[in-house]
Order: C-alpha cells, then structure tokens, then sequence
C-alpha cells in the first residue's frame, strides 16, 4: 500500500515520539519489544515510520513505556500516565 505524503508524516512522527520516549527511558529497541510483547524488528521500523502500527500494537508499546497513547500521538507530556 502507497501512503500519501502527508501520511508517511504522521508515521514518522508517531515514530519518532516513540523513540524519544524509548530513549528518555533508557530502553533498547530490544527491551521495549520484550516488554512490550512487540518484536524489536517492529520497534524499528515503526520508529523508522516505515509502519503503519495498528492501535492495538500502540497500546502495547505505549503501556510498556508508562506512558498514554494520546501524549504519544500529541507529542505531549512523556513522562506522565
């Protein structure tokens, strides 16, 4: 599947919240899959926003790392629940 433009925007920087939330917390790719239940191949790719990750992968990550879905998808708040 072909992604708009501003689609493939909006991967990469769902993704890249991801990792700087990962990253604040000290985690590996590798870690934060384990936790997460999510395999760490997966992690990268979705930090890559090469991944158009499902809500229920999300959610997974987003509760390994402590932190909500929203303040992922605003870019808001990451050390908070």
């Amino acid at each position: 599947m072909s992604y708009s433009k501003e689609e493939k925007n909006f991967l990469r920087r769902v993704g890249e919240a991801v990792r700087e939330v990962r990253e604040k917390k000290g985690l590996s790719q590798e870690e934060l899959g384990f936790e997460s239940g999510v395999h760490r191949t997966y992690v990268g790719a979705i930090e890559r926003g090469e991944r158009n990750l499902s809500l229920l992968s999300l959610r997974k990550i987003t509760n390994a790392l402590k932190v909500s879905v929203p303040s992922v998808l605003m870019g808001e708040d990451y050390g908070k629940k």
